[in-house]
């Protein structure tokens, strides 16, 4: 705990955190293992961009 306080306190006193961010490396993580054996390193770009849009995980809805 001591050695985490100066985040938890910049966290108390912003309200802000980095876990949006740290999920989206862990997904694009997962997508890249999953994607080893691409061939065409353009594919497996896309691959993973289009998995950590927002519409790619449901949060969207489209009418």
């Amino acid at each position: 705990m001591d050695r985490w306080w100066p985040e938890i306190a910049a966290f108390i006193a912003t309200g802000h955190s980095n876990a949006k961010s740290e999920g989206i490396k862990r997904v694009i993580k997962l997508v890249a293992r999953a994607a080893h054996g691409f061939r065409n390193s353009t594919n497996q770009r896309l691959r993973t961009r289009c998995v950590t849009t927002r519409r790619a995980r449901g949060h969207l809805h489209p009418a």
